[in-house]
């Protein structure tokens, strides 16, 4: 049986903010529209299921308590578990398909009662998956704010920074907030602002901490060597340690985006590539012959 912390990769300590952007990382990571491995679909009802439960202050009690168990048909919380009668819905949006959950008697708006993942309601939780548009769903009561796509460099989301645009002829200054990524959503005013990061060859980003790729020769490796680094803060000088290998990964602690929430930062992975020279002059070639022959050189116990 599933252990729904596990499966959401937090602990059971875990706050509302750290539960609610496991789920978005995991749920846009696995969402079978845009992943393709065949366990997609199973894997993302898994990681929306235990979303669904632990972010529950009171289904998550019973979690805690009784387990998955208790939400398990036939289980003494009755037939669809400690909190009523639950369905499990399926629709198409395009090339899209989706699907929710609702508990309670289904009285009132259709997705009363439903969990999306943190998001606000299933239009939300489709901007972020797709980019924006029409919801599939539409709302009940609410009228739906008017959003507006925006697109910043890679230096401008993890710092910061503030944009002026021109909204229906007026214009409007917009302050983003550093550590923004691809699919973010800002609330302004009377609309949303959906961000577009463009990516930075030097950085891949993985949430909230960073990978970069280094390439040394051969010498640096085996003798250790200084080599530049760029950082978000800027170039940095890392001492690459004699006898490196390749595709050693370095952690530079703190180097990373900042939480949005907070003033944490996340990490830095510097992957090393040792690059192989394709030519080599009369000189290298023979200094390298000299090194293998040395390298095999028997050598005595004492």
């Amino acid at each position: 049986m599933a252990d729904f912390y596990q499966t959401l990769g937090v602990s059971k300590s875990a706050s509302e903010a750290e539960i609610k952007r496991a789920y978005r990382k995991l749920a846009l990571e696995w969402h079978p529209d845009r992943n393709k491995d065949p366990k997609a679909s199973e894997k993302f009802k898994e990681i929306t299921r235990a979303y669904e439960v632990i972010s529950d202050p009171k289904k998550k009690e019973v979690y805690d308590q009784y387990g998955e168990a208790a939400f398990a048909p036939g289980s003494g919380f009755g037939q669809q578990g400690p909190f009523g009668g639950a369905q499990t819905r399926t629709g198409r949006y395009g090339p899209f398909t989706y699907s929710y959950s609702t508990s309670g008697d289904g009285g009132g708006s259709p997705f009363e009662g439903i969990n999306f993942g943190g998001f606000s309601d299933p239009f939300e939780i489709f901007e972020q998956f797709f980019g924006g548009g029409v919801s599939p769903f539409g709302r009940r009561g609410a009228k739906q704010r008017p959003i507006y796509r925006l697109t910043i460099d890679f230096m401008e989301a993890v710092k910061g920074v503030e944009k002026t645009v021109d909204v229906d002829g007026k214009k409007q200054t917009i302050k983003i907030p550093a550590g923004v990524d691809s699919g973010s959503r800002i609330r302004f005013g009377d609309f949303d602002i959906l961000l577009n990061v463009q990516p930075d060859s030097r950085f891949k980003r993985e949430d909230f901490d960073l990978v970069t790729d280094i390439e040394i020769s051969f010498s640096q490796a085996a003798l250790g060597s200084i080599v530049t680094l760029p950082t978000i803060d800027g170039p940095l000088k890392l001492k690459i340690q004699p006898g490196t290998q390749p595709g050693s990964i370095i952690r530079l602690r703190g180097k990373g985006v900042q939480h949005i929430q907070s003033n944490a930062r996340g990490d830095q992975y510097v992957r090393v590539k040792v690059v192989v020279p394709s030519k080599l002059t009369s000189k290298q070639k023979e200094l390298l012959t000299e090194f293998e022959e040395e390298s095999h050189k028997k050598k005595g116990w004492f």
